[in-house]
């Protein structure tokens, strides 16, 4: 019989949204409304609730803070992921910002972000550079909001039926070439730079929580390097990432989509747990 209490730990370093959360748009990604699963709000802004997960992966989520070491990672800011009330115990650890934070109950870690500032400086264009360029290159027409995150990376918010066919690939080759990722993501266009990654801040919290196993899931292209890093990774049936077949060893390719993939991924990391 094997001892839970002296056996290594397990870290579960999982993307946020369109991977375990879900907002009302990307419902839509999910079956009729007839089949429908309950579901919980686990987001309220402005006295609105935001992002939901269905009950079942509530339960499931709420199980797996007992087992492993859950580390939320996600691009959104720490403004918006502290909006955020997941099921089961608060996680000592979170990574916002696309790697550019490690919060340490709730405080983001000074040395680390200080590393990453470092590393941006040295390794690629400048943020004011990147953002001017989007802004000169837009079109209000349909844009909605111009972000920039955490004075790390850019975004815009835009309308999806208007924007052109060739906007996004053509600002992905000019951002390539100034070492910084684009990605689309619904109605969010996010310039990250290079050096920005959810990876390396996973490898960092493993390193201090000593890890002996890493798990991962996401859906969009800043998750890549996330699940490469995984020694055991997941992506739903929907984003990015499925949306151009991206696999790798090591790598489950899911059919589920939606909040049903939500379900599927927390019950695979459930699986490897045990």
């Amino acid at each position: 019989m094997t001892d839970t209490a002296s056996a290594p730990r397990v870290l579960v370093a999982s993307d946020l949204d369109r991977t375990l959360i879900y907002s009302a748009a990307a419902l839509a990604l999910t079956m009729p409304d007839a089949e429908a699963p309950r579901l919980l709000s686990v987001e309220v802004h402005e006295s609105r609730p935001l992002s939901y997960m269905t009950e079942v992966a509530a339960g499931l989520l709420g199980e797996l803070g007992g087992l492993a070491d859950f580390v939320p990672t996600t691009t959104r800011t720490r403004k918006q992921y502290q909006r955020i009330r997941l099921p089961g115990p608060a996680p000592k650890y979170a990574i916002c910002a696309n790697g550019g934070h490690i919060l340490v109950d709730g405080v983001s870690d000074a040395a680390w972000h200080a590393s990453v500032l470092a590393r941006l400086a040295s390794e690629c264009a400048s943020l004011d550079e990147v953002r001017a360029h989007m802004e000169a290159t837009s079109d209000p027409s349909w844009v909605r909001k111009h972000r920039v995150a955490e004075d790390l990376f850019a975004y815009v918010v835009v309308e999806r039926e208007l924007l052109p066919e060739d906007w996004v690939k053509d600002l992905a080759v000019w951002a390539e070439n100034r070492g910084w990722t684009v990605s689309l993501q619904g109605r969010k266009i996010y310039a990250v730079p290079k050096p920005l990654t959810k990876s390396a801040a996973v490898r960092e919290v493993a390193r201090r929580t000593g890890t002996a196993l890493t798990l991962g899931a996401g859906d969009s292209l800043l998750d890549a390097d996330l699940l490469l890093a995984a020694d055991r990774g997941w992506r739903p049936g929907h984003g990015e990432l499925a949306d151009v077949g991206w696999t790798a060893p090591g790598i489950t390719s899911l059919t589920e989509t939606g909040v049903l993939a939500g379900e599927r991924i927390l019950r695979e990391f459930l699986r490897e747990c045990r």
